[in-house]
């Protein structure tokens, strides 16, 4: 089948880029422009026409990418035409019209581009976060997995496994011939050297993960100390409702910031007290849970009441930025005990020290997961893969260790074979699905 859809997104625009890729593409062309197919790679004007009465829908540029010289492989053309919706639609009823042409799917162009061998895995997933990057630094990461370092390192990987396999195998099919004990000490060494290296890869605080998907940050502390107003200042909206009455925030309320360049996922979770309010309690369950799992916990609390006993001490523990609000209202200097806290002292009346806080937010984001080094994981199915390929290759050293080679070669295969599912050197039917659906449609 053919496919087209619009690929330069929905809404009013001066362009539109309608993208189509198969057998029937060049046909499409000829149908909606009544000329033959323009020169390869050449933006060539043309009026653009109803295919059955010639009737003018728009003029506009029409350019030919043969394959297998094109994105996805296939004969492809892109149609930039006004973009009104009106034209966009008259367009693709008209492209429908031409027999064996259909509607693309979410991330199906792409998918022909795997599929054809022009992108592996890892660069068409990175394709998607380029799309839905929002900051600067999910760009950045996106672009860098890209250009394919992390692709090179795991084929890399496992082109080190394939060579072990061929000293084992050689073993299976002639049993007569004893393994020089060199080859057989090179054969632990080397894969002990892959685990390591695995190893390293998966001890990377997950930061590929936080930065795709946001560093979360949780605004835990007692009720009526500010948290809702700090979200709804940090988020320059109403986010959250604001009240002076305690327990106002029952559930917890999410939104997605660009914080000072930095993606970020906060919370503003109930206020910790004790409760007879079944609902309420719920509530404060969730804000404890939700501290529990974030990134950063930002405790609030009123300057006028700093009693850290309990659970606010847990709390400001470890990954913490004490919060005290309402410092308009002081009257008389802090507690010392508060210096052995990370603190910031502001206002949120008066928006005193809101530049301060974020900026201590901002370096414990860059201190605790921003490193020199090259992330190389960006997705749980990247680190599930290399955790399993670990195990696989454990099996293997003791099996290898026994001289039971035969056992040994299937945990080797299955070791190697989980790092080619990581750039989809293998059939990796069964994950395709989940990972295309996430792409817009028209790419």
């Amino acid at each position: 089948m053919t496919i087209f859809a619009l690929s330069s997104g929905s809404g009013l625009s001066g362009v539109a880029i309608i993208r189509i890729s198969g057998r029937e593409a060049s046909n499409v062309i000829k149908a909606l422009t009544s000329k033959e197919i323009p020169k390869p790679r050449l933006a060539t004007l043309r009026k653009i026409n109803n295919i059955n009465t010639s009737e003018l829908i728009d003029e506009g540029i029409v350019i030919w990418f043969p394959g297998p010289e094109s994105y996805t492989g296939e004969d492809m053309a892109e149609i930039h035409i006004h973009g009104g919706k009106a034209g966009i639609l008259a367009v693709q009823n008209e492209i429908s019209k031409v027999k064996n042409c259909r509607l693309a799917e979410p991330g199906e162009f792409t998918k022909l581009a795997f599929q054809n061998g022009k992108i592996n895995l890892v660069k068409a997933e990175s394709i998607a976060d380029l799309i839905s990057a929002e900051t600067e630094i999910q760009r950045l990461q996106a672009v860098k997995i890209m250009r394919g370092k992390s692709s090179e390192k795991f084929n890399e990987l496992r082109e080190r496994l394939l060579k072990i396999l061929t000293f084992v195998e050689a073993k299976i099919d002639f049993p007569e011939e004893d393994l020089p004990e060199e080859n057989l000490k090179k054969i632990k060494e080397d894969s002990f050297s892959v685990i390591n290296e695995i190893n390293k890869i998966l001890n990377d605080q997950k930061v590929g993960e936080i930065i795709r998907e946001g560093f979360k940050i949780a605004i835990v502390g007692p009720t009526n100390a500010g948290k809702s107003s700090l979200l709804n200042n940090l988020s320059n909206r109403e986010v959250a409702i604001v009240s002076e009455i305690a327990g106002t925030t029952r559930d917890v309320v999410e939104t997605h910031l660009n914080l000072d360049g930095y993606p970020v996922i906060i919370s503003d979770t109930a206020g910790i007290r004790d409760s007879k309010d079944e609902i309420e309690k719920k509530g404060i369950k969730l804000s404890l849970k939700k501290a529990e799992n974030a990134d950063l916990k930002l405790v609030v609390v009123d300057a006028k009441s700093t009693d850290f006993k309990g659970f606010l001490n847990d709390l400001l523990k470890k990954d913490a930025i004490l919060v005290i609000n309402k410092s308009d209202l002081l009257k008389e200097n802090l507690d010392p005990e508060i210096s052995k806290f990370n603190h910031v002292l502001i206002s949120l009346k008066d928006n005193l020290n809101i530049d301060k806080l974020i900026s201590k937010i901002k370096n414990h984001l860059e201190n605790k997961f921003i490193s020199e080094e090259d992330i190389l994981i960006t997705r749980e199915r990247h680190r599930q893969h290399l955790q399993q390929c670990i195990e696989h290759l454990k099996n293997f050293s003791d099996k290898n260790d026994k001289k039971d080679f035969d056992k040994g070669a299937e945990d080797l295969r299955l070791a190697t074979r989980q790092l080619g599912m990581i750039v989809g050197k293998v059939d990796v039917e069964e994950i395709l699905g989940s990972i295309f659906n996430d792409f817009c449609i028209g790419k």
